[in-house]
């Protein structure tokens, strides 16, 4: 893979950067502009070097139409603010170029002098860019001498503006793109001990990452709907717990391994948050709670044994919540974990965090700054630490 902070004679040149600016709207104000700052030292770098630098980005999910609600506009003004000069928005349409439209992209292109930076209209708009169909790819590239992929959240599609263009254009790692990479590679080969927390709903992708991370890691912490199917399938009545049923024969294999560490204690109760009490988990399968009720976070002593290893680890990665901690009391061993975790990064071990719900966790309590890498990539964190080659990625080293 080539980085763009090793290419040369960047000024005058079109540079093609695809961004990750799926940020959360309410009408025109941005409600998170995490993934905007995270973008920003490659953006000026290129601008710095005299490149003129195009971006190219898609909204929400408006599945090959225009959808006014999601167009780049607040995003273009936003960024203007964040980098001190203007961001010029080129309309595309919903990038079914007809002559007209592309050469008036084509001239504004032509127009931009070195150190200007343009955004190209919602990528998505176009309904070739899901499954890199039709010309889009091409368009693309006709746009412009050289591609950066900087979105490391999108690295896992094999999108046009993902993978499809990197076939046409020098293509190029993002300064953000390098950053997480090696990142997830301290992960990969480890500092020992090697501490990994895994919590969160979706089960189908923490199993793959047990599977991957079981020969090289110490210990696997497990909480959520990880420990609810694992429990479910060694007989244990769990009531509404969230439970996966598709991958209990997975929990049994993997989550009762001997280096997975699974809660010795559990809040159970209503999903309102009424009714709580902590639950021991016996060694014979038992009635953890009835119908009604759920488990919905770790107990305390399972935050006591959680921490004790957290602060014996070198390196640290952590993705997924403890339960339902959007309601309190269910917070308490989410937050704890946070705590822990950013407490432990930078300097005495090497920190890594992703996934939305885990990233949320950590502003709650104001200490992602401690974190070495905080991940702005959810499903593509979770692919590359399964071992599987991203598409973007893969694009990059052709």
């Amino acid at each position: 893979m080539k980085f763009i902070r090793n290419a040369r004679n960047l000024s005058g040149k079109r540079v093609l950067v695809r961004v990750d600016f799926n940020v959360p709207l309410k009408g025109k104000k941005i409600l998170d502009d995490t993934r905007l700052h995270a973008s920003l030292p490659t953006i000026e770098y290129l601008a710095k070097k005299g490149a003129k630098v195009i971006l190219v980005t898609h909204v929400g999910r408006p599945d090959g139409k225009i959808v006014s609600a999601l167009k780049v506009d607040p995003i273009a003004n936003h960024l203007s603010r964040l980098l001190g000069k203007t961001v010029k928005k080129l309309e595309t349409g919903n990038w079914k170029l007809g002559k007209k439209k592309e050469g008036n992209v084509m001239r504004a292109v032509g127009h931009m002098k070195a150190g200007a930076i343009a955004i190209l209209e919602n990528i998505r708009f176009s309904p070739d860019e899901k499954k890199n169909t039709g010309m889009l790819a091409t368009d693309l590239a006709s746009l412009a001498d050289v591609f950066v992929l900087d979105g490391f959240a999108v690295a896992h599609r094999g999108e046009a503006s993902v993978a499809g263009v990197a076939k046409y254009l020098p293509s190029y790692a993002g300064l953000l793109l390098e950053k997480e990479i090696s990142g997830l590679q301290k992960a990969l080969k480890p500092k020992k001990p090697f501490v990994v927390v895994l919590g969160g709903a979706k089960i189908e992708t923490k199993i793959p990452i047990l599977k991957n991370l079981l020969p090289k890691a110490d210990t696997i912490l497990i909480g959520g709907g990880l420990v609810n199917t694992y429990l479910k399938a060694k007989g244990y009545g769990v009531g509404d717990s969230l439970v996966d049923a598709d991958f209990q024969k997975d929990a049994l294999k993997y989550c009762g391994a001997k280096k997975v560490v699974r809660p010795v204690d559990v809040l159970v109760g209503a999903s309102s948050g009424e009714r709580v009490r902590v639950v021991n988990i016996g060694k014979r399968p038992h009635l953890i709670c009835k119908k009604g009720e759920g488990i919905f976070d770790v107990g305390p002593n399972t935050i006591r044994m959680f921490a004790a290893h957290i602060k014996k680890a070198q390196t640290l990665v952590w993705n997924g919540a403890m339960g339902y901690f959007e309601q309190k009391p269910y917070d308490v061993g989410t937050l704890a974990i946070a705590r822990l975790v950013a407490s432990r990064s930078k300097g005495k071990a090497f920190g890594v965090i992703g996934g939305g719900e885990t990233l949320q966790a950590m502003d709650l309590v104001g200490m992602k700054d401690d974190v070495d890498l905080v991940s702005t990539g959810g499903g593509a964190m979770l692919e590359y630490l399964a071992g599987k080659e991203l598409p973007g990625i893969v694009a990059l080293g052709r």
